[in-house]
C-alpha cells in the first residue's frame, strides 16, 4: 500500500444517527490498526458524506481510490449506484484511478463472525440441546434476490456446521418471511429455544425494531427462552476480512460485478436490476418487471416449507 491511495469504506448509511457514528468509529478503529493507511469515509445514503463527495475527498492529493462497499450484501445500491457513482468521479479526476473491491460479501469470514454470534447465543441459552433450539438468521432483506440467496447460503451452511433442527431465514423489511412468522412456526413444530442472529454490521433503526419485536414475542410466548445476538461490525473478523482486501486480494484495476456491465444502463432506466454469478465470474442477467411486486420467500432449502431442516 503506497502513501499515494486512498482507501474509501463506504456505508449504507442508516436514519438513526448512531449507525453513522460507529461506522465512522470502526475506520478509526481501523486507522490505528493501520496507520500507514490513509483512510476515508463516506455513505451510499442518510449522512452528510455521500458517494460524490467522498470520492472528490478521496481523490485529493491520492493518484489511486480503493473504493470498499461495507456492505455486506450487495444489491441495488452496490450494483448501480456505485458504478455510475465512480465512473463520474473517474470523469471529474482523470488523473486519478479508481479501483472498487467487493463488498464484503457471504464468505467464510463472515461464516465464521455468525457461528460466533451462535456459539455466545447457546451458552446466554445455558447451552441447551440444539435439537429443541431453533435458529433465524435475520436479514435486512431486499428486492435483489441475488442478496436475500447469499443470506439463504449462511442459514444453509450454519446448519452444516451444527445440529441444530431448524435454521431459518427471516427479513426486517422488503421481502418475507418476517421474524414473527417464523418464530411462530418453530414454536408450533416443538422449538423450546429460539437464538435470533442479527445479519448487520451496525445499529440503527432496524436494530431497534428487532429489539421491540423480540420484546413482544417473548411476552406473546412465555414458555419459549429466546436469545438475541447483536450487530457485529467491531468483530475482529471483520477488520481481517478488510486487511485481507487490502493487503492481497485486489486485482490491478480491480472491478465490482456490475462496474462495467453492459446490462446496466438498461437496469437503471427500468429501475430493475437482478444478477446471478457463476462460479467463473460469468453474470447471468434477468430483468422482470413484475419482480418489485412479486415477494417470493428466500430459504435456506427447497423443501416445501422452505428451511433448513434435519431428520425430515
Amino acid at each position: 500500500m503506497t502513501n499515494d491511495t486512498t482507501l474509501l469504506l463506504i456505508g449504507h448509511g442508516s436514519r438513526g444517527r448512531e449507525g453513522n457514528k460507529e461506522t465512522i468509529n470502526f475506520a478509526a478503529q481501523w486507522r490505528e490498526r493501520n496507520p500507514e493507511w490513509r483512510i476515508e469515509v463516506c455513505f451510499i445514503e442518510h449522512a452528510d458524506v455521500l458517494l460524490d463527495e467522498g470520492l472528490d475527498r478521496a481523490a485529493r492529493g491520492a493518484r489511486r481510490v480503493v473504493a470498499i462497499p461495507f456492505i455486506l450484501n450487495a444489491a441495488g445500491h452496490v450494483k448501480m449506484e456505485l458504478p455510475h457513482a465512480l465512473e463520474e468521479a473517474r470523469a471529474r479526476h482523470p488523473e486519478v484511478e479508481f479501483v472498487v473491491t467487493r463488498h464484503l460479501g457471504m464468505g467464510r469470514e463472515i461464516f465464521a463472525v455468525l457461528q460466533g454470534q451462535l456459539d455466545r447465543l447457546m451458552k446466554q441459552l445455558a447451552v441447551p440441546d440444539p435439537m429443541t433450539t431453533g435458529v433465524i438468521l435475520l436479514g435486512r432483506g431486499s428486492s435483489d434476490a441475488g442478496a436475500n440467496g447469499e443470506l439463504a447460503k449462511m442459514a444453509r451452511w450454519i446448519f452444516e456446521d451444527n445440529d441444530h433442527e431448524l435454521v431459518d431465514l427471516a427479513f426486517t423489511g422488503v421481502t418475507w418471511p418476517r421474524l414473527e412468522t417464523v418464530v411462530q412456526r418453530q414454536v408450533r413444530l416443538g422449538m423450546m429455544q429460539i437464538a435470533i442472529v442479527p445479519v448487520y454490521l451496525f445499529t440503527g433503526v432496524l436494530i431497534e425494531r428487532i429489539q421491540e419485536q423480540v420484546a413482544r414475542l417473548r411476552a406473546q410466548y412465555p414458555q419459549v427462552a429466546f436469545a438475541l445476538g447483536s450487530h457485529f461490525g467491531f468483530d475482529k473478523g471483520i477488520f481481517d476480512l478488510l486487511d485481507a482486501k487490502v493487503g492481497g486480494e485486489l486485482p490491478e484495476g480491480g472491478m465490482l460485478e456490475c462496474d462495467g456491465c453492459k446490462y446496466r444502463e438498461l437496469a437503471e432506466d427500468e429501475h430493475l436490476h437482478d444478477h446471478s454469478h457463476t462460479a467463473t465470474g460469468a453474470c447471468a442477467h434477468a430483468h422482470d418487471h413484475h419482480q418489485g411486486q412479486d415477494h417470493g420467500h428466500a430459504h435456506a432449502s427447497t423443501q416445501t416449507h422452505g428451511c433448513a431442516h434435519k431428520h425430515d
